[in-house]
């Protein structure tokens, strides 16, 4: 991965509250709550914007076909957005070797 995108996450995760950032020889990264308050979504979403299904349109299908098509598009995408709040940084952190 190039230095200039994972510089690019990182800040994205700094300005949304995920982690703190550090200066210095003994700086770095770290996160800002402890790995059971950080949901996979506000991970997600701090890089790549928020989850929605607004903007899903279908060209060449009728009114009715097109309400259709977004209402299971907004359905998918809450239940998505559900799964993904549901599932903690911690359950995806392998526990430090003893």
């Amino acid at each position: 991965m190039p230095e200039r995108f994972l510089l690019q996450i990182l800040r994205n995760l700094v300005t949304h509250g995920i982690l703190r950032s550090t200066r210095g020889v003994d700086g770095g990264y770290t996160l800002t709550r402890p790995p059971e308050e950080i949901s996979l979504l506000e991970v997600i979403e701090a890089i790549e914007g928020p989850m929605n299904a607004d903007a899903a349109t279908a060209e060449g299908l009728d009114d009715s076909t097109q309400t259709n098509l977004r209402s299971a598009l907004v359905e998918i995408t809450e239940t998505s957005r559900g799964q993904l709040e549901a599932i903690k940084f911690s359950q995806l952190l392998q526990p430090p070797a003893t």
